[in-house]
């Protein structure tokens, strides 16, 4: 996939009006891009517009107009778009009580490494996780973590020619599987070539 450019943002005085259109577009394109696993963790699949996004949001919160601070953010967040034969999500344990989710997260030592993803004829694939820092202790997991998904070309031209998908998480604390809506498995098949 093509990384990001200065080209392809907009000015903070040009975001500024078009701030809520662009907004509402991304939320609505997230919803094709999130996979709840159970009822306490998801994936949330980047690509190049959920990235746009997070920069535009950046650089109006810290108020970034010159070249190299643009450059910077397009540094640090161009890496999370898929490369073509990957998916690169940002994966969430989610508990609404801090009380259960500090329980949960002291449970779930190693749960990223445990997160699969398969494509329908072929094996599972676990993710390459945290690239950037390990989020872990030996008491308790971080509630979010990076992961990259590498799949081969054959797997991408399956998922590209309709293949069903699956994902889940085979951890002692977390035992989930579920089969990938066509919605979300159709977004995610626009990140591969």
């Amino acid at each position: 996939m093509t990384k990001l450019s200065h080209s392809d943002l907009l000015s903070l005085e040009v975001y500024s009006q078009e701030r809520d259109s662009f907004r509402a577009r991304v939320m609505e394109h997230k919803k094709a891009r999130r996979l709840p696993i159970g009822d306490h963790a998801s994936l949330y699949f980047e690509d190049a517009l959920t990235m746009q996004y997070q920069i535009q949001e950046m650089l109006r919160i810290e108020r970034i107009f010159e070249h190299q601070g643009i450059q910077d953010e397009l540094d640090v967040y161009n890496p999370l778009i898929p490369d073509g034969l990957n998916w690169k999500a940002t994966f969430m344990i989610e508990y609404g009580d801090p009380e259960e989710r500090r329980a949960a997260l002291a449970k779930l030592i190693g749960v990223e490494k445990a997160l699969w993803v398969k494509v329908d004829g072929f094996d599972k694939v676990y993710p390459i996780a945290n690239e950037d820092l390990d989020r872990e202790t030996e008491d308790k997991t971080s509630s979010v973590h990076f992961v990259r998904f590498e799949l081969d070309g054959n797997m991408a031209a399956a998922i590209k020619k309709g293949a069903s998908l699956s994902a889940g998480i085979d951890h002692p604390a977390y035992q989930q599987e579920v089969t990938v809506s066509d919605e979300v498995r159709d977004s995610l098949a626009g990140d591969l070539h």
